[in-house]
Parts: C-alpha cells; structure tokens; sequence
C-alpha cells in the first residue's frame, strides 16, 4: 500500500499524520503546539521531528502540505505567514522534495481543507462549496464544479479581509472591520481584555447604556466598558482567568458566554454577525451550494450558530439558496485535505 504524509503547519499548531492512500484512518498522527516566539526556523525544526517520530525510518511515496497563510500553490512556495515571522517567501515544497526525494504539493490551509472536506467530510455529494476556517485567523476556500479554485494568483477565498464594518477597529491587514478583524480568536480575546481593563473608567454621562451593537469600532467598546461597570458584565471572565487578563483566549470568551458572561455574549454576537455579513455576500456573488464551517471559534454554541444563520440569510437575496453546516473533519480538515493533493500529485 501506498504511504502518503500529510502535513499542517498552523498559526498557533503544528500537526503531522501518516494514511495509506485509500484509507479513512490515520496510521500515525502528531500534533503540538507552536511555541509564543515561534519563527519559520523553529515552526520547520519542530516539523522535521514529527515527521521523524511519524515516520520512523519509512519513506512516503508523496507529501501534502497544508499552511496557514498565503502560498502561490503553482511553485509551492510560501509568501508569507500573517501569525509567524520569517516565512516570507520561503520555498516549502522545494526544502521537502530535496529532504525526503518524493513529489510533495503544497497549498493554503483554507483551500486544503476545503479539499478535505469535499473529499471525505460534509462536503460529499455536493458539486460547489465555499469553506471557512474560524480561529487563529478567518480564511475560505473554493471548491467549484468539483475542483479546486484559487483564483489568477492564488489568493480566492480571503474572506477574512472582507470589510464588513467600514468604522470597525484596525485589522493587520490595515483595513477596517474585516470579518478576521471581528471574529477570529485572538481579536475577540484582545477586545475583551479592552473591554475589562476599561471597566472601572468614567463613563462619560451622556452615553446610555446599551446593547452592544454589530459594529466593532472604539465606540462599542468603550459602551461595553460602561456596563460592564453598571451590570457587572465580564465577571465569569474575570473568575475564568483568575483576574490575570493576559490569560484571555477566544475559547475562554466561549467558555464564558456558554457560563452566561454578558460581555462575552456581546463579544460572540459581534462575531457571528460579520461572519453572517460575509457568508450572506459571498453567497449572493457566487451562489455556491453549501458553506462548510471549521475552526476553533466554530465551537461556540448553538446561540452563535444561530445568529450567523439568520444573518447570512438576510443577507442574501431571497432567491438564493444555500446551505450552512459544521466541518465533519474538525481540526483534522487541513490534514485530510493534504492527504487528497499527495494523492493528486501520484495520479
């Protein structure tokens, strides 16, 4: 039987698994995490030493590769990595067909995963589907008339930087309110850490109290502050980290809003809203059948699903019609969908 290794290097992860092709089980599979300082020298040691404790002398006939940032999938090579320094423009595919002598493809992790999940998840018997990553950052990838597509340049599918909330906070991308901006892990931690250390602040007297809006801008949050002050919105949170902020992660936000934090509720709501925005829009421009959503941030309960769900469709003109569903595949998305390129490049 034929061995294919399968690789996903991630924003915050570094994961490896060995299939033999045909296979629905993993022989082998490694996942650690990727260190706070992490860089493209470290991010790659640490692979090379899953790949060894994987393999264990065996050699693949092919690698797939998943990464979590833009790659020109043509050469396979990395253009840069929006969450880990020092991967700009480094020649992935190249370092690994020298190292192990086998053919390997590699993509961006949204078009690989869904790959995946067309291949073997929830996206089985369906001809169109638009995936989104929802975690460290938010990405998409296509899969049209049962292929992948990635666009003149590689870069289709970056939903993320889709500006939703025009007057919304500054994303890294420089723009503001993109749907990442919104609704990935790590900026809805940052919001709420705003949120908490402003809570004992003067509220300025001719600003009410309300409910926080959609929108993401300074203004919300300094809203957000003023109540947290008045109804003791955050204190799940605070109890959840030990009154130490730092500790603040998206998953802790989930956490406390399925505790009944109010402040965390606002924070998911504001989320599933751009996501809601951008799904809606997407669906109105190019009509794929099923959207198929993964990621951490995907975790979130029933309440977020619920909003982004009726969001999306009001987003949407009537006449267009589309499914949304959760990723069958989880975490292992990216990995299943190199497994489906290592099989592509030995056909």
């Amino acid at each position: 039987m034929t061995l294919i290794l399968a690789l996903d290097f991630g924003g915050t992860k570094l994961a490896a698994a060995t299939v033999h092709t045909g296979s629905k089980q993993w022989l082998r599979y490694e996942r650690r995490l990727s260190p706070a300082n992490a860089n493209a020298d470290t991010d790659l040691e640490i692979m090379r030493s899953v790949i060894n404790s994987l393999l264990k002398g065996a050699k693949p006939e092919a690698i797939g590769v998943s990464f979590g940032g833009p790659v020109d999938a043509t050469t396979g090579k990395v253009r840069l990595s929006h969450h880990v320094v020092g991967w700009e423009n480094v020649p992935l595919r190249d370092l690994l067909e020298e190292e192990f002598g086998v053919p390997a493809y590699v993509d961006n992790d949204a078009n690989v995963a869904a790959l995946g999940e067309y291949r073997f998840g929830a996206g089985q018997g369906f001809d169109s589907l638009f995936y989104m990553t929802v975690s460290t950052g938010v990405g998409g990838g296509w899969i049209l008339n049962g292929k992948p597509w990635r666009g003149a340049e590689g870069m289709a599918g970056e939903i993320g930087h889709m500006v939703v909330d025009p007057a919304g906070p500054v994303c890294l991308c420089g723009k503001r309110g993109c749907v990442e901006r919104l609704a990935s892990g790590p900026y809805m931690a940052q919001d709420v850490r705003e949120v908490l250390r402003n809570v004992r602040a003067a509220c300025p007297e001719d600003i009410p109290p309300r409910r926080a809006s959609a929108l993401g801008g300074a203004a919300d949050l300094k809203h957000l502050a003023c109540q947290g002050r008045q109804d003791k919105r955050g204190e799940v949170l605070r109890e959840l980290v030990g009154d130490n902020l730092e500790l603040v992660t998206g998953q802790i936000v989930s956490e406390a809003a399925a505790a009944g934090d109010n402040l965390a509720k606002e924070i998911l709501y504001r989320a599933s809203w751009a996501l809601g925005v951008g799904i809606g829009n997407v669906a109105n421009l190019i009509n794929p059948q099923l959207f198929v959503l993964g990621g951490g941030v995907m975790k979130a309960g029933e309440d977020f699903w619920q909003v982004l769900r009726k969001v999306a469709r009001e987003t949407a003109l009537p006449e267009v019609n589309f499914e949304i569903v959760s990723a069958t595949l989880g975490d292992d998305a990216p990995l299943w969908g190199a497994v489906a390129l290592a099989e592509d490049v030995l056909r």
